[in-house]
């Protein structure tokens, strides 16, 4: 399951994915495989954590914010490793603030992580890739085939 980041529409990509560049479903622009991490906003965060049939990794995070910077290749290594079986969302708090404050995020970087259309767990602070790949599988209960 892919996101597309001109739209923000969920899109069903077989695995391998076919030869050439798979197309959104709804606008027709390039998908992009790679599993990078996408920015969001509140909006196309409600959507996605209710439609999504894959769990869902949110970073909540600010530019001036040293720790948050530093995770930045942890999530997006994490996402690559990950692509089609986790979709991992960037939400900017300085940008979107009533959203951080409507989850009750109180200190960043904060991982919010989603399944099923609700909250499975949380985190604060920086952590090193081992130990996110593993709370992630731990908080999906491991056995849902996440092996990242």
């Amino acid at each position: 399951m892919f996101r597309c980041s001109a739209c923000g529409a969920l899109n069903r990509v077989s695995q391998p994915a076919p030869v050439g560049t798979p197309s959104c479903g709804r606008c027709h622009g390039a998908l992009d495989l790679s599993g990078k991490p996408q920015p969001v906003d509140g909006e196309g965060l409600s959507r996605v954590v209710v439609s999504s049939p894959i769990p869902v990794l949110l970073d909540l995070w600010a530019p001036w914010c040293a720790p948050c910077r530093a995770a930045a290749p942890v999530l997006e290594a994490l996402g690559q490793a990950s692509a089609g079986r986790l979709l991992v969302l960037k939400l900017n708090t300085e940008e979107h603030p009533e959203v951080a404050s409507s989850l009750g995020v109180r200190g960043i970087p904060c991982f919010v992580l989603y399944a099923n259309g609700r909250e499975v767990a949380r985190r604060s602070g920086l952590m090193p890739g081992a130990e996110m790949s593993r709370w992630v599988s731990e908080s999906l209960g491991g056995g849902v085939g996440m092996r990242l």
